[in-house]
This record gives structure tokens, sequence and C-alpha cells, in this order.
């Protein structure tokens, strides 16, 4: 049986999309059949962040109003093997959603992947609650920023009432000496948000290069970010891996 992993942040700006594209890239080239699903309806970037956006035809909706099965609405990566994707609607209603179909869609994915990462909208409206509803994980990627870290802290303790028992917190785009400056150090964002630590990704200008070159970052000049998404996840895929000092 598959997870299924919500990936969340309480505001925009922290990296949230590259880290759900970069980790399903990551798993599926650790041999993990994984699938990434695009729930930020409306504004949907993933596709461009998983260099897909000329193969993803079908979205989420046109399976819950049963006009495609699952694997149908599925397009495969021509560059990551093991990778699927399934796109966001480009206009939808929140009270659209049927709750029973969301689930059995869901639960569906879990017997036909071994991982799904869904990219859940920012902020903490319907589309964050439904995403996480319906997720054995979530992962809440943050910044070192204050407004970041609180919101991460609101984030975590809805995920917590929703039941969601696994609940882990990802730094991105860390610059340490921007750190220092504000006085704080990793330890202090974790006490903050109040998530158990998955990993730790520094802002790196390969991201940006790799999204304009097309070619997903796993597959681009292995720097610092990519290295250290493939360890997260091999975490998340039950290796234990220390952290880096930072």
């Amino acid at each position: 049986m598959g997870k299924v992993i919500a990936v969340v942040s309480g505001k925009g700006g922290t990296g949230k999309t590259t880290s759900s594209a970069a980790i399903s890239s990551c798993l599926a080239a650790l041999g993990m059949k994984t699938l990434c699903v695009d729930f930020d309806a409306g504004l949907k970037n993933l596709d461009l962040s998983l260099c897909m956006a000329e193969f993803a035809v079908m979205d989420y909706m046109d399976i819950l109003n049963g006009n495609i099965e699952l694997m149908e609405a599925c397009s495969e990566s021509p560059q990551v093997p093991n990778l699927y994707f399934i796109a966001a609607p480009t206009v939808y209603t929140s009270d659209s959603i049927d709750e029973a179909a969301l689930k059995s869609m869901f639960d569906e994915i879990r017997k036909e992947f071994e991982y799904c990462i869904v990219d859940a909208p920012a902020g903490v409206g319907t589309g964050f609650r439904q995403a996480c509803a319906n997720a054995d994980m979530s992962i809440i990627v943050t910044t070192g920023e204050l407004p970041a870290m609180r919101d991460a802290q609101h984030a975590a303790s809805l995920i917590m009432d929703m039941g969601v028992g696994d609940i882990r917190l990802l730094v991105n785009r860390v610059i340490p000496k921007n750190l220092k400056r504000i006085k704080t150090t990793i330890d202090e964002i974790i006490d903050t948000v109040g998530a158990r630590l998955l990993g730790i990704v520094p802002e790196d200008r390969a991201v940006f290069r790799a999204l304009h070159a097309n070619i997903p970052l796993i597959l681009y000049k292995k720097r610092f970010a990519a290295y250290d998404f493939l360890d997260v996840a091999r975490r998340i895929s039950g290796e234990d891996v220390p952290l880096r000092q930072w």
C-alpha cells in the first residue's frame, strides 16, 4: 500500500512547489513508482517544476467526475523514469469537490503507486484541508523568515488537529548568513513550528537554472539543493540519512 504525502506551507514563497517536484523526482530516481498531484487549482505551476508542461492533458477533476480512469489521467515523465503527474484544473470551485470521490481517488492511488506527493495550495484554505485530510504524512515547507515560521506553526497545529500523525518539517532556501543576521537557528525554527525535521535545503541558483533549462533538478548539475532533496527522499523511503551540519 502506497503513502500519500501532502506538501504544504503557511505562506507563499517558501519553495513548496519546487520542493514537491524535487522530492517526487528523487523518489522516482530511487526506483519508487511516484505520482505527483498538483492540488493548487487555478494557480497551477507544478507542471513547470516537473518539466512536464507539454505532457499533462487531464486533471484530477476529470477523475473525480468519472470522465476518465486514474491511470489514463496520469502523464509519465519523459525524463525521469517512474515519475507520473496529474494536473490541477484551471477553473473550479471548492464546493464542486465530492469528498467521497476524492477519498476514493487517493485510495486507488495508494494501490497503484508507492508514493504520491500532493502539492497543496499555499495557506490553510479548502485545498490545504482536502489535501491533508487524505494524507498519511504531511511535509511543512518553511524558510527562516518570521512570517513563514509563524504561518508554518499555524499549519502544523491545524494538521495535527486533523489527525495526521506524521508531520515533518523541511527548512528550505536556507542562507546561513541571513540566519545569523536575524539571530535564529535551525533548532529555533524547529521549536517554533513544532514538527520533526525532515531536511534542510540551501538557497541554490541551480534550482532557478534547472527550471528555465526545462531539466529536472536531480538531472541538472548536481549541487547542494539536489543532494539535499535526494537525502530527503531517502529519509522518506526509510533510510537512516544523517543531517548535514549547519
